[in-house]
């Protein structure tokens, strides 16, 4: 095996936090990126279409965009790759029975779209609960983190308007997740997740941004840093088997992996099953995640926008019957939140109640989010003591929740305390959206920058 001072760790799993880990890690260490997929980077996936000409447009379908303020780590990462980036657009609008019911945020003729909605109580009652929720809800976050958003709507006594208009198309959006599903989310980390990026405010919001040229552009520079020899596509890890001395990652195809550490960078039910003999403590920690499984679609179909031309934001939440609530239905335009050119209109739509016509169709791909309860926030307050146990590592999304930041906070967090190398940049805290708890080895060892 390896020499104690340079390890050789297997990287199960090229998402965010997987790629965030290698390329750290990598500084130091051999690392060994595995992916079941022919590509990497998960959820950073950007589609290539023909444009006007011979043009070429890139096209994200799952990460999108990201602040600064609120994605701290992900920021200086792009700074330290030089990866370019440009200013995006984060409006929202609702379109609820068929359009029969249609506003949009920001500016005025936007709330204003629908001729005579400002005559309807409805509308009102939405409007007055949106502002009290706003001022109010980040100095009444529960101190009972288990508290749910739906108990907490009704103990406040929040209009059903507001609810079903507003606050869970505007959290189904956010967490890709069925709005009724929402009801479910702690109340405590709801709240603070949206007055923590600036959602609950009227003015002064964070400028959101986009990878100049897809997220495919940051997902190469991880590549070409960790270089072409330490990663491998086509590789379905089916067991990870754990020794005294070495841990053994076997494919589906009958290759194995050898390494000293691995790292498990997969979403949490994914590592759970993967796990050769899992502790009790592995499975009472991972267990409690679930996923919703999203279809994105890539098409050219404007009907799947607001059908007012006046709502069209860069986020829209689309409900055309009561059959659409069990299922989150939202449609990205991509021209707004991506500054395409051209005459064609671009969407990547979630979940579409019907499918758009074949030949509105460039792309379409399945993700999957996690979804979040009271036991998944039990969960994570624990989650980082199965950290090196049995020479295995963990760390995605569900540590935080759900986005680019909190896998990379989780990825580099690892690295650092399985490696001992530093993040080439300094955070007062570089770990504010996860859970971590150092070991003592790492506060006596120290790390190399």
């Amino acid at each position: 095996m390896v020499q104690d001072s340079e390890k050789h760790v297997a990287i199960v799993g090229s998402g965010a936090a997987g790629l965030a880990a290698a390329w750290l890690l990598s500084k130091r260490h051999r690392v060994t990126l595995l992916e079941k997929d022919d590509r990497l980077g998960g959820h950073a996936h950007t589609a290539t279409v023909a444009g006007q000409g011979a043009t070429q447009l890139k096209i994200d379908t799952g990460f999108i965009v990201y602040n600064e303020p609120s994605y701290p780590n992900l920021t200086r990462w792009f700074e330290a790759m030089q990866i370019e980036t440009e200013n995006s657009d984060m409006s929202f609008s609702v379109s609820r029975d068929n359009g029969n019911f249609e506003y949009a945020g920001g500016p005025l003729f936007g709330l204003m779209a629908q001729p005579g909605l400002p005559l309807q109580r409805r509308f009102w009652r939405m409007l007055l609960d949106l502002l009290r929720f706003y001022r109010q809800a980040p100095g009444q976050i529960p101190g009972d983190c288990t508290m749910t958003l739906g108990e907490y709507l009704q103990e406040h006594r929040y209009s059903q308007a507001f609810i079903d208009d507003h606050l869970l198309p505007f959290g189904a959006a956010i967490w890709s997740t069925p709005k009724q599903q929402m009801l479910q989310y702690p109340a405590a980390s709801f709240i603070r997740f949206c007055a923590n990026h600036g959602l609950l405010q009227i003015s002064n919001r964070p400028q959101w941004r986009t990878v100049t040229g897809g997220s495919e552009r940051y997902v190469d520079a991880v590549h070409q840093a960790i270089g072409s020899d330490s990663v491998v596509t086509g590789f379905a890890v089916t067991r990870v088997e754990r020794g005294l001395d070495e841990v053994l990652v076997h494919a589906e195809d009958g290759r194995s992996i050898q390494a000293d550490e691995v790292v498990l960078a997969t979403h949490a039910d994914q590592a759970l099953a993967c796990l050769d003999k899992p502790s009790m403590a592995e499975q009472s920690l991972l267990s409690p995640f679930s996923y919703e499984i999203n279809r994105a679609v890539l098409h050219t179909d404007i009907s799947y926008l607001p059908r007012r031309r006046r709502a069209w934001s860069s986020w829209n939440y689309v409900e055309r019957s009561a059959i659409d609530a069990t299922r989150v239905s939202l449609s990205y335009w991509m021209n707004r939140l991506q500054n395409l050119g051209g005459q064609t209109e671009y969407i990547v739509t979630l979940n579409p109640d019907t499918p758009p016509p074949d030949e509105r169709v460039l792309r379409s791909h399945t993700y999957e989010h996690p979804v979040f309860t009271a036991d998944t926030w039990h969960a994570q307050q624990q989650l980082w003591t199965l950290q090196g146990q049995n020479r295995t590592w963990f760390c995605g999304s569900y540590f935080g929740s759900g986005f680019h930041e909190d896998a990379v906070q989780s990825g580099f967090a690892v690295a650092e305390q399985l490696g001992k190398v530093a993040r080439p940049w300094t955070l007062s805290n570089p770990s504010t959206r996860i859970v971590v708890n150092a070991t003592p080895s790492l506060q006596a060892g120290g790390l190399v920058a």
